[in-house]
């Protein structure tokens, strides 16, 4: 295998996203590899490309071959950000078919293929990796299923003319399985670098620290997390809460054991702040594989989330607990188990979460399992 092209709707740091910091990886980890990458990643409307991409190693630069492609103006009708998302496509496969180098395997983040899987008439392999696919998991209100039910048909199409459908795990396969009945369904988890993982985990003390990492988004259950935290304030429990991520002043706690950082750009800083951290807290109505729940564990925190996208290949009863999305009750349930639950047990949740990610999330195995992949793929083994 001599060349990946790498399709994504932007690149780390350059916007912010899950999807954004996956397809950094990649190309990171490929190049580590001696793979050439063709990144095509957007540029938002109006932005200049940026003037270097010093985030990669030198090394790493070699194997490295950016091309910009600015993504459409925002528009302000209904399902605007299909249209967007369609044209975005276009413009890039234009990029693509103008490259004089032929890909060995095209590698698409979310709909930056749509236009190429549609037009691909020399049969590139390719494969596609929606993540999340939350428009097919549950939604915590009237709008968001509307917005589910303009993405539907869309991801749809697009999971149907891809070679291969990479999913993360968990319920994700199940969903997408049940969407495309007869497609390859490839499973491989994301990744995180070797240098989150903590060398010692810190014992809880008598007042358990919780910590949510996050923005606001409704999807991600603060209004849930919010009531199941008033429970816990007027039951006078022993606990701490930290807030990293921009939580509006109306959706905010007034207490003492609410703590609020806001938005926290430090790498460096949520770190810290995790790994002085006990429990991390995802209550989200839909996911994918969140990397801040990685992040947390390979911290050496243990950690309630709801039961829904891959998280279940992240957190079992060994190093946390999860919960049915949406669940009020169970929520408070949890955060009393853990407020109340021995510390000595506690303790080896924590270190099981640094153990997990070790084995199983580390970027040079999830690299390795990828290009094991790719390579009987299109059969350079």
């Amino acid at each position: 295998m001599n060349k990946i092209a790498l399709f994504t709707d932007g690149l780390w740091p350059h916007i912010m996203g899950g999807m954004q910091k996956h397809s950094y990886c990649m190309a990171k980890y490929f190049a580590q590899r001696e793979i050439f990458v063709d990144v095509y990643h957007a540029i938002p409307f109006g932005k200049e490309p940026p003037a270097d991409y010093s985030e990669f190693g030198d090394e790493e630069l070699k194997y490295l071959n950016f091309i910009p492609v600015h993504f459409p103006r925002n528009h302000r009708f209904p399902g605007h950000y299909v249209w967007e998302s369609y044209l975005y496509s276009k413009r890039l496969c234009r990029q693509f078919m103008q490259q004089l180098s032929k890909a060995d395997f095209v590698y698409i983040q979310g709909f930056s293929g749509w236009y190429f899987l549609k037009n691909n008439r020399n049969k590139i392999p390719n494969g596609i990796n929606f993540h999340g696919v939350e428009m097919f998991q549950p939604a915590p209100d009237f709008k968001e299923k509307l917005r589910h039910l303009v993405l539907k048909p869309f991801v749809k199409t697009n999971l149907k003319r891809a070679d291969v459908i990479f999913s993360l795990g968990g319920k994700l396969s199940q969903i997408q399985a049940k969407i495309v009945p007869d497609a390859e369904i490839v499973e491989i988890p994301i990744g995180i670098t070797a240098g989150w993982t903590a060398q010692s985990v810190g014992c809880a003390g008598n007042r358990i620290r919780f910590v949510f990492v996050g923005r606001y988004e409704r999807r991600k259950g603060i209004e849930e997390l919010n009531i199941a935290l008033e429970n816990l304030l007027k039951a006078n429990a022993p606990f701490e809460f930290h807030f990293i991520g921009p939580i509006p002043a109306g959706k905010r706690i007034e207490a003492p054991e609410m703590v609020y950082h806001g938005a926290v750009y430090g790498e460096q800083k949520i770190k810290q702040i995790l790994v002085e951290a006990d429990v991390l807290v995802c209550p989200s109505w839909s996911e994918g594989m969140p990397t801040v729940i990685l992040e947390a564990m390979a911290s050496g925190c243990a950690v309630i989330a709801s039961d829904v996208g891959a998280v279940s290949m992240q957190v079992d009863e060994k190093n946390g607990v999860l919960i049915e999305a949406g669940n009020v009750n169970a929520l408070t349930d949890a955060l009393n188990r853990m407020i109340n639950i021995y510390r000595n047990i506690l303790q080896k949740m924590k270190i099981n979460s640094v153990k997990r990610v070790q084995q199983k999330f580390l970027w040079d195995r999830v690299i390795e399992q990828t290009v094991e992949f790719l390579e009987k793929s299109i059969g350079t083994e």
